[in-house]
């Protein structure tokens, strides 16, 4: 964890589909922006698994972890996360514990309780499973009794090879309170997705802290914020670049699913007054703009949440737009504390 007095900063990437593209681009350019987060300075490089979304091509998460550890050499890599209830834990032991046995030490394990899909994608992945998440607390000891022998298992006649007696650090996602206040009982570190729940950020985070226990993993809370941020050397360019994920959540709130569109101009003539509101509130805790404004409004977030880590996701179109926007916040994090 970060020792320092300052504040570290780490990537969350979406593996998105641009339009007219191909999952198999999207991996490239993941690829392409790890290795240049690991050169500048990034201290983690997360994926999110997500299922029967157009535009996102992270649905195989442990696959696209193994190809992006393979492809750096010493930056964390990690999921932003898995949604546990829809595996079975054995799976996710063991797919951490080859993770961890192939790129020791750079594995870590995010974990949430929401599906990462619709409904009807819900219910293909967890038939079986469980079906909202409520036994998030038992799939969650089952896990971690897998990678620690002496808490015994489930069913003691099983056993997680590889995964047994690795220390894979674990953390919980969240972007409500019940994951915060799970993570503080049981003294894990805990992340929370401001960029899809901005109302609830504060709330939750002191939720985590009140109800933290020193664990063996932590003696004290560790707070990761999720950010949407897209940084540009000009403030216009930097809001035309932010049409991109304006124009996406748009068109969820509209009930469509689709490929990350390119930038516009203008969103005037796309969204009712009515919508751009919706869309604006759903950003406010997001980050635009040149480097000193980016820098002044992380600096903002962290004052305000105490966060020890910042996972920044950016959803730019162009593939260089998106390295440029990453390489002037990795300027920025020395600024931060």
């Amino acid at each position: 964890m970060n020792s320092s007095n300052s504040v570290t900063l780490s990537i969350l990437d979406l593996a998105s589909i641009t339009e007219g593209s191909t999952p198999a681009v999207s991996f490239h350019n993941t690829l392409d922006l790890a290795r240049h987060a690991e050169k500048w300075g990034y201290h983690r490089f997360w994926v999110a698994e997500h299922h029967n979304m157009p535009g996102i091509a992270s649905s195989a998460t442990s696959v696209v972890i193994g190809y992006i550890a393979a492809g750096t050499s010493t930056i964390r890599v990690g999921s932003g996360g898995i949604m546990l209830p829809n595996h079975a834990p054995l799976v996710i032991a063991e797919q951490f514990g080859t993770l961890e046995s192939l790129y020791p030490g750079r594995i870590d394990l995010g974990l949430g309780r929401a599906p990462g899909s619709d409904q009807a994608a819900s219910r293909v992945l967890r038939r079986g499973l469980g079906t909202g998440g409520e036994d998030f607390p038992e799939l969650l000891s089952e896990l971690r009794s897998y990678f620690n022998p002496a808490a015994g298992t489930v069913n003691n006649a099983v056993r997680a090879i590889p995964g047994e007696g690795q220390n894979i650090p674990i953390w919980l996602l969240g972007s409500s309170g019940f994951s915060a206040q799970l993570a503080g009982q049981l003294g894990l570190p805990f992340a929370f997705a401001s960029h899809f729940a901005p109302d609830y950020l504060l709330p939750a985070l002191q939720l985590y802290r009140s109800n933290f226990k020193p664990s063996e993993v932590l003696e004290k809370p560790y707070v990761m914020v999720g950010v949407s941020a897209i940084a540009a050397d000009t403030e216009q360019a930097a809001k035309r670049w932010a049409t991109s994920q304006q124009q996406t959540f748009l068109n969820l709130i509209r009930g469509r699913f689709g490929q990350l569109p390119p930038p516009v101009d203008s969103m005037d003539e796309l969204w009712s007054p009515h919508e751009e509101a919706a869309v604006r509130k759903q950003f406010s805790y997001s980050v635009v703009g040149n480097k000193e404004q980016v820098s002044n409004r992380l600096q903002t977030i962290v004052d305000e949440t105490g966060a020890d880590e910042l996972i920044i996701a950016s959803m730019v179109y162009d593939h260089q737009a998106r390295l440029r926007s990453y390489e002037i916040m990795a300027e920025i994090t020395p600024e931060l504390r």
